[in-house]
């Protein structure tokens, strides 16, 4: 008789995924059997679910763990990212509960969604196996799905979800498909075995059907991390869905294809650094450009900041394309300032914002400083932050990301991130124009801070500016946390 050996399964290594899905799984009970007209308390609940995970996470830093044959591992740049997505997750709930009341479609089953969507992050962030990432992937995508088109009553965030859905899914095809080449080429779908199958046939590297199936895969990542031309589905998604719920898609997802893209290139085909990184420098390039180009002439702030996230997606590819240790940091660190700073931004657009997703204009913040002098300082940090201007963390982020590039060679790549940039200051700026130098046409008297508003604003602010005065000791967990 056979004997069938038992995979080592190491549920320390998925520990904090297994103390959120108790607690979304809870949630979904007590929104059945504690019936409310207002659900805000799940909210509460949802947070102190996300510290305890948090908490949980952190606890392994210097100590990675392997489970499941090792098709999971927790070591220091998971759990650099699952803090960003736990970080995501936590400042879109408290922005969620005035919108949803407000727009009348705040049901309970917002908060697991958005719980279960960081668990589906969280595994893309662990997984060294491609079906482990795919499987977070889909998690989270079947989310977001439903997330962008929460607000049923909402023609826009009908078409956002369905067009999210089925650009979605065609995306997947695309990564499943470039997955099943791979294992067809090299017999495993297991990160570190396809490295060491290339290294030992350096043949398999020329394969055409490998050679398809990483182009396939670099492919559905890309259509995640909305990078140019793969971006077409980001503005109207981002427009369409309740405001939220874009604000958690444009931080949390976005950097969670990055974890699983920076896995998978770096783990299984580190033959592209030599081969592939003139394909990432053209990505980086055209996707900043056409991220940039398209904002400056959008009049809807919702989709000016869609198309900033694809020129920020850009910058992020900067240091793909370096491909270096300070690179890879530097890309932990701006998706965890660009969480700060882009969300603290939605989150003034939900204050301002009236029933039905007026005030999306940007006309429409004429004179704010005004009649909200603290509310327009806030929102202009955060444009600064945005445009990368000092003392800001999004000036520290870019600064990392072009030194890195510069660093391995890319001075050309460095200067056109520079440049669009540049060009990107006069859209932020477009903005502070019309808060302060224009006259105002509205009282903006609904635009009060609710206590879950008012901290997410705190909390959003202090570090955006904290990040870029002092960003040492952040510079140094994410320098820890690349490992490879």
């Amino acid at each position: 008789m056979e004997h069938i050996a038992m995979p080592a399964i190491n549920f320390a290594a998925i520990m904090p995924e297994v103390i959120l899905s108790v607690v979304a799984m809870a949630l979904l009970l007590v929104n059945v059997f504690v019936p409310s007209k207002d659900k805000g308390y799940l909210g509460w609940l949802s947070i102190i679910g996300l510290a305890v995970t948090c908490w949980s996470a952190v606890s392994g830093w210097d100590a990675p763990q392997a489970g499941f044959n090792g098709a999971v591992l927790q070591d220091n740049f998971a759990i650099f990212f699952k803090v960003i997505f736990l970080i995501s997750a936590a400042l879109a709930i408290l922005i969620s509960d005035k919108y949803m009341a407000q727009e009348e479609c705040n049901q309970g089953e917002l908060y697991p969604l958005i719980l279960f969507a960081t668990i589906g992050m969280m595994l893309m962030a662990s997984g060294t196996d491609m079906m482990v990432i795919f499987l977070g992937l889909e998690l989270l995508s079947v989310c977001l799905y439903v997330l962008a088109g929460f607000n049923r009553a909402n023609v826009k965030s009908n078409e956002a979800g369905l067009k999210y859905f089925l650009l979605g899914a065609f995306s997947t095809g695309f990564l499943l498909y470039g997955m099943a080449l791979t294992y067809g080429a090299t017999g495993s779908t297991k990160l570190a075995a396809i490295q060491q199958h290339v290294i030992a046939n350096p043949g398999v590297a020329t394969n055409p059907i490998f050679v398809i199936g990483m182009l396939l895969i670099a492919v559905g990542f890309s259509f995640k991390i909305a990078a140019a031309p793969f971006h077409m589905w980001t503005p109207d998604v981002y427009e369409g869905a309740p405001t939220p719920m874009t604000a958690f898609m444009s931080a949390g997802p976005k950097a969670a294809g990055f974890a699983a893209f920076l896995r998978v290139i770096i783990f299984a085909f580190p033959m592209l650094q030599s081969t592939g990184t003139e394909l990432l420098w053209v990505l980086a390039v055209l996707t900043m450009t056409v991220g940039n180009i398209i904002a400056l002439s959008q009049d809807n702030i919702k989709r000016m900041l869609a198309y900033s996230s694809i020129a920020h997606a850009g910058y992020a590819l900067v240091g793909f394309t370096a491909w270096n240790r300070e690179g890879v940091a530097g890309i932990l660190f701006y998706m965890l300032s660009y969480a700060f700073m882009n969300i603290g931004a939605f989150a003034v657009i939900v204050l301002i914002g009236k029933k039905g997703e007026k005030n999306c204009n940007v006309s429409d913040y004429a004179g704010l400083a005004y009649k909200r002098p603290v509310l327009a300082a806030i929102f202009t940090v955060f444009l600064f932050s945005l445009a990368g201007m000092p003392p800001t963390a999004g000036f520290i982020g870019k600064f990392y990301l072009f030194s890195a590039a510069i660093k391995s060679g890319y001075t050309g790549l460095a200067i056109i991130g520079v440049l669009n940039s540049a060009a990107s200051v006069y859209y932020y700026l477009r903005v502070m124009v019309f808060m302060y130098m224009k006259d105002p046409t509205e009282e903006f008297d609904w635009a009060g801070a609710t206590p879950s508003i008012a901290v997410c604003l705190f909390v959003t602010v202090v570090a955006t500016l904290v990040m870029g005065v002092v960003p040492g000791t952040i510079l140094e967990l994410a320098q820890k946390a690349v490992q490879f």
